[in-house]
């Protein structure tokens, strides 16, 4: 396994401990070392007539004591260490993942808007950070429509069959063989599929049936799934075949799963700022279970 930690991000907020007990157990079952991290904000600017308190030297940070308490006692404990770092969220913590195999916080922290799904933090740093990223969600979250699935655990990865990426299935087929899961890959086809004419407003049915795109989209799904069943033989990993919007697809399968795996963007010669996609940004807005964010794998020579 990787020496490098796994990094959880702690602002002193209930959902943030949700996040570590989450990164606590990533960095047992991955045998790594477990970084916790709190980034202290301080205003540079004060009213006139206003002395600034002092900042707290890093070893007293209050946030980083009440981890140290919440985590005594544990009887297997992963090597921990604690860095308190100075700035703003949002530009420090995907700076972190750097030098991490995963960056784990919670869906929003204590400076949010309480009507928030996702804070934005949790936002930058899934779109920035160079480690796969994931995001815990404050427990209860309910999603109406599921799916039928078997009980155990079972990690859940979209699929798009039209461009996969490498790194996201690689990922999600890692976990499920740590965690001992079953793999759900959920392949989504847009469907009706209509064709517009050249008259205004007029639409044709296609050539093709729903059955005949469906065949199509098993098909890519498997192709793409067979060498990573190879690598690691002891996951089960299904295809789940479905029309309509991926998001829904994932949010769905996300019902009692222990983490749905999504990919971001790659960068576009046009746009090459980094970008999340909106199924990612969907997923991560409303799934149920942990999402975890994984960057694309590094373009082709």
């Amino acid at each position: 396994m990787s020496t490098l930690p796994v990094i959880a991000a702690v602002d002193g907020s209930d959902d943030s401990l949700v996040a570590l007990d989450w990164a606590f157990d990533a960095a047992l079952v991955r045998e790594a070392p477990l970084r916790v991290a709190h980034v202290q904000q301080y205003p540079a600017w004060a009213k006139p007539g206003v002395l600034p308190a002092g900042r707290p030297a890093p070893e007293d940070d209050p946030v980083l004591d009440r981890v140290r308490r919440y985590l005594a006692g544990r009887t297997e404990q992963p090597e921990t260490d604690y860095l308190a770092v100075e700035g703003t969220p949002s530009a420090v913590l995907p700076e972190l993942g750097s030098d991490a195999q995963l960056l784990v916080l919670g869906s929003r922290g204590r400076g949010g808007f309480a009507g928030l799904l996702l804070g934005s933090n949790g936002m930058a740093a899934a779109r920035d950070a160079e480690c796969p990223v994931v995001v815990v969600p404050k427990p209860g979250r309910e999603v109406h429509e599921g799916m039928p699935i078997e009980p155990g655990p079972r990690v859940v990865v979209g699929l798009q069959v039209e461009s996969p990426d490498e790194a996201t299935l690689s990922f999600a087929f890692t976990e499920a063989a740590l965690r001992g899961a079953r793999l759900q890959a959920v392949a989504a086809y847009s469907w009706p599929l209509h064709i517009w004419t050249a008259a205004p407003g007029q639409i044709v049915p296609p050539a093709v049936d729903q059955d005949a795109v469906e065949n199509e989209t098993r098909v890519l799904a498997e192709g793409f799934l067979a060498p990573h069943r190879k690598r690691h033989p002891q996951v089960h990993a299904e295809a789940y075949i479905a029309p309509g919007d991926a998001a829904g697809r994932l949010v769905a399968a996300s019902r009692d799963a222990n983490l749905v795996v999504v990919g971001r963007h790659r960068r576009r010669l046009l746009a090459p700022t980094r970008m999340m996609g909106s199924v990612a940004q969907a997923v991560l807005l409303h799934a149920a279970s942990p999402v975890a964010v994984v960057p694309p794998s590094p373009p082709e020579e």
